[in-house]
């Protein structure tokens, strides 16, 4: 087996996964791209570099393709922060914030704002389902953020009243939904 043959091979059997493991530490497509050819140029480089034998060489290749490119990701997340971080200090005396969050922190922060995501829509699907009168006062005031005033009298009752009615589906949710909102405060 030649080496370019061999090459293509691994390439076409690990594009997606070196593509995927790259989009999961940045999160822009034509980046993870660069990333995932950098990723191939640096396999290539060192299969010409030694002799290559057999793909037995290449037996743990998946992982080794996986970690270079997470490596490549984070080298360019650190990268960006630091031309960040220089571009914020031009034409100030001193940063307010130094950029301290990691790349895989930020993953894990995007990743509990979805599950925080689905979790309210099973809320508010669940509140619809279980009194539309509950779901539309919680969304004027939570959403829209009417005043309980004007929520009150849109809704033709008295203020109140509405504070009863938020009482009773605040109370509901949290007996039907509270475990779960307890488990992502803790992410």
């Amino acid at each position: 087996m030649t080496k370019k043959l061999a090459f293509n091979e691994i390439y076409s059997n690990y594009k997606n996964l070196v593509l995927k493991a790259a989009h999961i530490y940045v999160d822009d497509l034509d980046t993870a791209e660069d990333i995932m050819q950098d990723t191939f140029l640096a396999l290539y480089r060192d299969m010409t570099e030694k002799e290559f034998e057999s793909e037995k060489e290449y037996s743990n290749i998946k992982s080794w393709l996986y970690t270079t490119a997470k490596h490549l990701a984070l080298n360019y997340g650190k990268k960006a922060a630091r031309t960040v971080s220089a571009d914020a200090l031009e034409g100030t005396d001193a940063v307010e914030e130094p950029f301290a969050e990691s790349l895989e922190s930020e993953y894990l922060g995007r990743i509990t704002e979805e599950k925080r995501a689905d979790l309210h829509e099973r809320i508010f699907a669940a509140l619809m389902k279980k009194n539309p009168r509950w779901h539309e006062a919680i969304m004027m005031v939570g959403y829209l953020e009417i005043p309980t005033a004007e929520a009150a009298e849109r809704l033709g009752i008295s203020e109140n009243a509405f504070y009863a009615m938020m009482h009773r589906a605040r109370k509901w949710i949290y007996k039907k939904f509270g475990v779960e909102y307890e488990e992502l405060k803790r992410l």
